[in-house]
C-alpha cells in the first residue's frame, strides 16, 4: 500500500509518501513541504497548496492519501487556513478518484508513539525510528505527514473490516424487515 500522507497548512503543508503493510517493515518514498509566501493573496496560496499536491500525485501514484482531520483550535485564522489547505488536499485526490481518510491528530501520534499525548518531537523521533531514517524530517510538517502516512498503513485494514462487517449486518437488518 502506498500513501501519501498531507499535514495540511498554508504556510507549510507537509507531504510524505510512505509505502508497505502493516505488520512489516515501512519505507518512506518522498517527504517534503509544500511552502506558500504568508502575504500572497489566499487564493494563490490555496492554488499554490493544489499544485504542489498535484505535483505529489504526479509523482508518486498513490493508492491513498490521509489528510490530518482539522480539529478546533483557539486560533481561528489558523483553523481557517489549515481546513481550506485540508480541503484542497481532498480535492485533489477526489479529482483522480484516490480514496481519502482523515486522521485526528491524538489518533496519528497513538499511533506511532503509542500515547494520543505524544509531542512533536517524539513523534519525528518514532516516524525517523519506524522508517529507519538517519535524522528526523525537518520541518515537524514534513515528519507528521509521514506519521498520518503510517497510522493509515497501519489502521486501514482493521478499519476496513470494521466496515465490512457494519455492511454486512446492514443487509441482514434489511432483509429481516422485509422478510
Amino acid at each position: 500500500m502506498r500513501v501519501l500522507g498531507v499535514d495540511p497548512g498554508l504556510t507549510r503543508c507537509g507531504v510524505g509518501v510512505v509505502e508497505g503493510v502493516a505488520g512489516r517493515p515501512l519505507t518512506m518514498v518522498g517527504v517534503g513541504v509544500v511552502r506558500t509566501p504568508a502575504d500572497a493573496e489566499l487564493s494563490h496560496r490555496l492554488l499554490a497548496v493544489e499544485q504542489g499536491i498535484e505535483q505529489w500525485l504526479d509523482e508518486h501514484r498513490p493508492e491513498f492519501v490521509a489528510v490530518e482531520r482539522v480539529f478546533s483550535q483557539h486560533n481561528v485564522r489558523t483553523v481557517m487556513g489549515t481546513a481550506q489547505a485540508s480541503a484542497v488536499a481532498m480535492l485533489c485526490a477526489a479529482r483522480r478518484g484516490i480514496p481519502v481518510a482523515l486522521h485526528t491528530p491524538s489518533e496519528v501520534k497513538a499511533a506511532v508513539t503509542g500515547s494520543g499525548r505524544a509531542d512533536k518531537a517524539q513523534v519525528g523521533a518514532m516516524v525517523t525510528r519506524l522508517l529507519r531514517l538517519a535524522a528526523p524530517p525537518k520541518p515537524a510538517d514534513a515528519a507528521d505527514a509521514l506519521a498520518l502516512a503510517i497510522c493509515h498503513i497501519w489502521r486501514a485494514p482493521a478499519q476496513n473490516r470494521l466496515q465490512q462487517a457494519l455492511a454486512r449486518h446492514a443487509v441482514h437488518a434489511t432483509k429481516g424487515r422485509t422478510a
